[in-house]
C-alpha cells in the first residue's frame, strides 16, 4: 500500500506542477492567451503520458478521485484503498501547486481571483470528465497498454473543445484555486466543478457498463 500512496502523492504533485507550471511559463513568454494555452496544452498531455507510464505499475495512475471512485464503483480496489488514494492526490496536488509557485518566484500559495462561473462551463466540465473516464474505461478493459498516451490525447483535445479547458479532476480543481496564475481557479468556483465531476462517475460507470457488457 505504500508504495501505491507514494506513487499517487507524487504523480499528482507532478502533474499540478506541469498544469500551473507551464501556464507561468507561458504567462512569461507571451500576453496571448492563445499561445499560452498552447504552451499550456503541449505541457500537460505530454506531461500526462509520461507520470502514467511512469507510476501505472505502483498504483495505476489515477491521479484523480473521480478515476478512484470510478474504480471502487467497479470493484477494481476497495474502500480502504481509495481513502488513501484520494487523501495522497490532495495532498499532493496542493504540494504540486505550492512547488509550481515557488519556482517561478511567487508567494507558496496565492488565493486566485480568476472566475470560471456559468452554466455553460459547468456543462462543459460534465462533457470533459465524461470523456476522460469514459476513454479510461473502455481503453483499460480494450487496449490497456493504450491507456497513457489515450489519456494525454484525450486531454490535449479537451483543453480546446470545451469551454472550461478541461479541468476534469476534483483535486486539480482545488488547488488550482492556490495559484493567482493562468491556471488558477477562484475558490468560489470549486465546490461546482467539484460537484460535476464526481457526478460524472456514476453516470459512466453505467454507460460503460452497457457497452463493455458482452
Amino acid at each position: 500500500m505504500l508504495k501505491k500512496i507514494i506513487a499517487e502523492f507524487i504523480g499528482t504533485s507532478f502533474l499540478l506542477m506541469v498544469i500551473v507550471g507551464s501556464g507561468i511559463m507561458g504567462e512569461s513568454l507571451s500576453s496571448d492567451e492563445g499561445l499560452i494555452l498552447l504552451f499550456n496544452t503541449i505541457a500537460t498531455g505530454a506531461g500526462l503520458i509520461v507520470l502514467i507510464w511512469i507510476f501505472e505499475p505502483f498504483s495505476g495512475a489515477h491521479f484523480n478521485p473521480s478515476v478512484t471512485l470510478l474504480f471502487l464503483m467497479k470493484k477494481q480496489i476497495n474502500i480502504i484503498e481509495s481513502i488513501y488514494f484520494i487523501s495522497a492526490q490532495v495532498t499532493g496536488a496542493i504540494t504540486g501547486v505550492i512547488l509550481a509557485n515557488l519556482m517561478f518566484d511567487l508567494p507558496s500559495i496565492e488565493i486566485s481571483e480568476k472566475v470560471r462561473s456559468g452554466t455553460h462551463i459547468y456543462l462543459s466540465e460534465l462533457i470533459a470528465t465524461f470523456g476522460l473516464l469514459l476513454t479510461i474505461s473502455i481503453i483499460s478493459v480494450k487496449n490497456y497498454k493504450a491507456i497513457a498516451p489515450s489519456v494525454g490525447l484525450y486531454i490535449t483535445a479537451a483543453y480546446w473543445f470545451t469551454s472550461s479547458t478541461s479541468f476534469a479532476n476534483p483535486v486539480v480543481s482545488l488547488a488550482r484555486s492556490f495559484t493567482n496564475t493562468f491556471t488558477g481557479i477562484c475558490p468560489d468556483n470549486i465546490i461546482y466543478f467539484i460537484a460535476i465531476q464526481i457526478i460524472a462517475v456514476p453516470i459512466v460507470f453505467f454507460v460503460s457498463e452497457l457497452l463493455l457488457k458482452e
